[in-house]
């Protein structure tokens, strides 16, 4: 500690020593077993370590214009031999690539691929399965048209001697009526004085019989005479015709049975509610066809 002391330089030169020491350690990591240095490595580092403060001690002295004894050139001397540093190195590392680091955390599970079997369906199932899509088309044509016609109702009726034709049926027309804007309100005021309480199949029913006669050669070939012909509507009798205010319903009933929805065949003319009526000529007369609510319809 005193030769330290009186020249600085020395405490300079002993550090270059520890850090050859530390830098020829870690470039020969592999020759340390069992924390002793192979015989061969110890006689490198005690040479190179007396070449290096031989080499440096004269180089200091000149540097620093002091000269220096044979005391301390021998104190260095036995400091350069006995500085055999004796270490545990760590054991060897393997390194890893930040690439092996990334591919190990990012790995992906392994896909499953599953081959789904290709079922072709039979020439026949084919040809079933045709026929239903075009049979829906035409049924969903047919629904819709139905609809459009029934928010607009013809202006004009096309009559077979038997039944009322469709607007494309009207080729096979013997004869046609035209519906006016009067005809229309009596055919609502009738429905909705008649049918206010029945279900709604009940007032399209009871448009049809109002039409069917209009088509007959039995009754009279307008709706205004169909509806004021006497005795055959008690609406009409007892005044209630005159004071109805027809309803949704019995509009969209109305415009219904004139786009030939039919709710009762075509030769069905009469109707009466067995609860109301008075004369029951007509079911002792007439054959069934029907019943919808309170209402029994006849041939």
């Amino acid at each position: 500690m005193l030769i330290f002391k009186q020249n600085r330089c020395i405490a300079l030169l002993v550090g270059v020593i520890l850090v050859c020491f530390s830098a020829i350690s870690l470039l020969h990591p592999g020759q340390v077993t069992e924390g002793k240095l192979q015989k061969v490595q110890m006689a490198k580092l005690q040479s190179a370590g007396r070449a290096s403060v031989l080499a440096l001690v004269p180089h200091v002295a000149l540097s620093s214009g002091t000269k220096i004894n044979s005391t301390v050139h021998s104190s260095l001397t036995n400091i350069a031999t006995h500085l055999s540093p004796a270490w545990k190195p760590d054991q060897k590392t393997e390194w890893v690539s930040r690439t092996q680091l990334t591919q190990a955390t990012t790995a992906q599970p392994a896909s499953v691929h599953v081959k789904a079997a290709v079922i072709t369906p039979s020439l026949a199932a084919q040809k079933v399965l045709k026929q239903t899509a075009i049979a829906t088309k035409v049924k969903q044509a047919v629904v819709k048209k139905a609809i459009i016609t029934q928010q607009h109702p013809p202006a004009i009726l096309f009559f077979s001697r038997t039944k009322l034709l469709s607007q494309d049926q009207q080729s096979q027309a013997t004869w046609k009526y035209a519906v006016s804007e009067e005809d229309l309100l009596l055919l609502q005021k009738i429905v909705m004085a008649e049918a206010e309480g029945e279900p709604y199949q009940g007032k399209v029913a009871v448009a049809n019989v109002v039409l069917n006669r209009l088509r007959s050669a039995n009754f009279p070939d307008t709706i205004y005479k169909v509806i004021f012909q006497k005795s055959q509507f008690s609406p009409v009798a007892n005044g209630r015709f005159e004071r109805v205010k027809p309803n949704g319903d019995s509009i969209k009933a109305v415009n219904a049975a004139l786009s030939g929805v039919k709710e009762v065949t075509d030769d069905t003319y009469f109707f009466l509610s067995l609860k109301l009526a008075q004369d029951l000529t007509v079911k002792n007369s007439r054959e069934y066809a029907k019943t919808i609510g309170d209402h029994t319809f006849y041939k």
